[in-house]
């Protein structure tokens, strides 16, 4: 019996949504590294390529865990944590190579304030057992932000081949910012009634 155990928790452990989010994480030390040579043009497209993969396993983990019943606590522990590695790296090799600058960063500390922001909330009410489900409204965030930063990581090099990618990312990423400011107010008024009502 303790075997059967043993078994069904480290086939959890090694099963395919999770291996999707372990490959998400190992591609973010990747995709930076990339990153970091981003005057060379190739290594932008490596770079892209990359993050679009890392972000159709987002999307994959979530729906081959409910169609395949491999839902694991470590699974919707990693996910999230996931996202935010890649979101927050590529923010900031983005912001290190000017491809965001001047008013455009105020877009990016807000995109990482309300990551900063919504870690903690849920955090504190985890201890309460209290958890807030991820909004629609969210998800489109997520799915606009990740677009957004496509279209950036691609940049200059993505200019020579379809004028203006980096100006139509920017507009992306500023529409991204705005769901994101709304989508961080949502949570924590959500988290705040939560708090009072307890």
């Amino acid at each position: 019996m303790a075997m059967t155990t043993i078994s069904r928790g480290s086939g959890r452990t090694w099963s395919v949504p999770n291996l999707l989010t372990y490959g998400r994480v190992a591609a973010v030390p990747v995709v930076v590294g990339c990153l970091f040579w981003s005057e060379i043009a190739l290594m932008r497209w490596v770079a892209l390529g990359l993050f679009i993969a890392a972000a159709i396993t987002d999307f994959l983990d979530g729906y081959l865990a409910r169609v395949l019943s491999q839902q694991s606590a470590l699974g919707r522990m990693l996910d999230p944590i996931a996202d935010k590695l890649l979101v927050s790296a590529v923010l900031m090799m983005l912001v290190a190579d000017h491809t965001i600058s001047s008013y455009s960063l105020a877009a990016a500390i807000v995109i990482l304030c309300r990551e900063i922001l919504v870690s903690g909330l849920r955090e504190f009410l985890a201890e309460l057992k209290v958890s807030i489900p991820v909004s629609r409204i969210a998800k489109w965030k997520t799915t606009l932000q990740l677009v957004a930063l496509g279209f950036l990581i691609a940049g200059p090099a993505g200019d020579q081949i379809l004028p203006k990618t980096t100006e139509m990312g920017l507009a992306l990423f500023w529409a991204s910012a705005l769901l994101t400011l709304y989508t961080g107010w949502d949570y924590l008024r959500a988290g705040i009634k939560q708090i009072t009502e307890d």
